[in-house]
Order: C-alpha cells, then structure tokens, then sequence
C-alpha cells in the first residue's frame, strides 16, 4: 500500500511532491520564523497579496507581526555581498486573509527564490520549474508570461508620470483597450505606440506568436532588451509552450522583468504567481538581482476539498448479534487488502449509506 496516497491530502500531495522536484534541482530549503517586525511588512504593503497584517506588541514594546509573507522576510535576512546565486525553497505558514475563506487564515505556502547575478538561465530554470510544479498538481495548466520592461517601455514612449503610469496598468491589467487608447491620444502618442498599447492589453496567445508582432514595438532599448530577453527564453525552454498575456502586470516599484502565473483547469484564478523583483531586493539595501514564486494551496485545498465522510473504499455493517471478533477479523482482512474501510453498527450504517448515497 502507498501510505501517502491513502492518508495525505491532494494538497498535502503537492507540498511533498513539490519539495522532491526542488531539492533535485538543487534548491536549498530555507526556514524564517513566525513573524518579523511590523515595519518589514509595513513598508511593502503593495508589494503583499492583500494589505492586512496581523501584528502583536512583543515583550519589549516592539511591534511584531506574523508574517503574511515569505519573500520580505528572505531578502531581509540573505547576506548577498559574496556575489554566488542563492537557490531556495520553503513550505512555510503565511498568516493572511484568504481569497477562499472569510478572515484570517493560516496558509500553507510553497515556494521558491533565486536571489543573485541572475542570467537567462536562471530566468528559464525558474520558468521550468514553475510549469513543472503546475503539471505535478495537475496536467491540464498552462503558465501565461508577461514583461514590465515591455510595459513600461510603451509608457516611456508615451510620456506618461508616475500617476499616468499607475492609471494605464490598470487599464491593461482589466483589459480595458479602449480607455487606454483614449489616454494614449490626450498624450499625442503615435499610431504606432497606440496599436502596441492595444496589442498588449488584447493579446493571448502561444509566446512564439506574441514575439512576432512584438518585434515591430522595439520602440527603445526597455522594449528591446525586453524582446530579447523573451526570445531566448522562448528558444531556451522550447520543449515547454508558454503562453503570452501582457496583461499580467505587477507593480514598477517592485518588479522589473519577467512575469508569470500558472493556472491549473477548475481554479479560476492563479494557482502560482512569480516573477523577477530586482527592484524590490534594491529597495531593501541589497545589490542582487532576484527571481521567484509562490504556489497558492489555500486555492489547491478549495478545490481539492474532499467529504471525508465519503472517501472510504468499504463500508462494513455490522448487526446487533455478530460477534465483535468476527467484525474486527473482517475489518483486519479488507485494510490487509489495502482497502479503506469504516465501520458502522446496522442503524448508523443505513444512516450513513443514505446520507452519503452510497
């Protein structure tokens, strides 16, 4: 009997499974504590999923919080001044409010971090390992791509401020071409930055196909190293199909690069969700470069929620006269068998076989 099938959860599954796939990789596991001062948090509330902190005033009036966020709490720790590529993972609790449930909830989270002199090749493994951990939870996924330097390159053609910017993300991110394209004139920005504009915010399909029509956008140099970039990771992982969705975009302040979600069929949101943050690891002090991703398993053990009422192979009913020796012999042999098995006295049994239709 595989013990694992039979007592772990599908979620539980995963987080095991996932650990494997980065350990083979060459991933280190990486443990933080429960909970980190307030301030970390505090002053990267845009950069969390969500803007509410559990906090706690310690012993010595500091005030603490359980940390709703794995990522903060790595780059704050990492020394990175001996120049080598830090590889992580973690299964770590994050205390926050959950898109599944009301309040606040411990989550389970999986993830991974890169954090140094990242190349391509860090970028594609990261990628890699992304598609890999969407297709060890479910083969029906797909891991959509995205570029702020692309993004951010059209807004630079634009002329747009720091306000203008933030205005026209939102438009791309709610697919909103007609607005954005309303914006763009009051700016007088040309045909040609315009049909970009609404390329990246209509846009969905294979990488490849994207990169052909983003070729004619190199605008500037944020757009060309973007298309760059793209391609060789497009020509890299080219065993893998990616998709393009530029509507994917994360906050400038933070994210500078390359950024991707992975969905998996019956979810309807994003399950994993990563990308480059060089700009988040300067904001804190430090000089490396940095890639990664979470994977969602409050979202995984929604879906994967199972009536554990229901999930038995045997149901053994037993009447008033049979000899509890007998029973327990039977029960013995069906879980030898490498059966589930539950067993109920004849009254509980019918209730239990109509409750559950079985």
């Amino acid at each position: 009997m595989n013990y694992c099938n039979v007592a772990l959860k599908p979620d539980e599954k995963a987080i095991y499974g996932l650990r494997e796939l980065y350990l083979r990789h060459g991933y280190r596991h990486y443990k933080v504590g429960k909970f980190e001062e307030y301030d970390l948090y505090a002053a990267n509330k845009s950069f969390l999923k969500g803007d509410s902190i559990l906090s706690f005033t310690d012993t010595d009036g500091k005030l603490m919080a359980l940390k709703p966020d794995v990522t903060l709490s790595i780059i704050k720790n990492i020394d990175d001044k001996d120049g080598a590529v830090h590889k992580f993972f973690y299964n770590e609790n994050v205390y926050r409010t959950s898109a599944s449930f009301g309040g606040f909830r411990e989550i389970m989270q999986t993830g991974l971090e890169c954090i140094g002199e990242i190349d391509t090749y860090s970028v594609c493994e990261v990628l890699t390992l992304a598609e890999e951990s969407l297709r060890l939870i479910d083969e029906n996924c797909i891991l959509a791509v995205s570029h702020m330097g692309f993004v951010s390159g059209l807004f630079e053609e634009c002329g747009f401020d720091e306000v203008e910017a933030r205005e026209a993300l939102g438009y791309i991110s709610s697919k909103n071409s007609h607005a954005l394209r309303e914006m763009a004139k009051g700016v007088n920005a040309t045909e040609k930055v315009i049909e970009a504009l609404d390329f990246a915010a209509r846009f969905y399909g294979t990488l490849g196909n994207a990169l052909k029509t983003m070729k004619g956008f190199c605008f500037n140099e944020r757009i060309s190293e973007a298309y760059s970039e793209l391609l060789d990771v497009c020509e890299a992982i080219e065993d893998k199909e990616l998709y393009a969705d530029f509507s994917l975009v994360n906050d400038m302040n933070y994210y500078n690069g390359i950024i991707f979600k992975g969905y998996i069929d019956g979810i309807p949101d994003s399950i994993l969700s990563g990308g480059r943050y060089d700009s988040l690891v300067k904001k804190m002090g430090k000089s490396s470069g940095a890639i990664g991703f979470a994977v969602y398993l409050d979202l995984l053990e929604r879906f994967y929620k199972e009536n554990d009422e229901g999930s038995i192979d045997v149901l053994l009913v037993y009447g008033k006269d049979t000899s509890p020796s007998e029973v327990a012999r039977k029960a013995r042999e069906l879980v030898g068998n490498g059966l589930s098995v539950r067993v109920l006295s004849a009254d509980d049994g019918k209730k239990y076989a109509v409750k559950m239709k079985i």
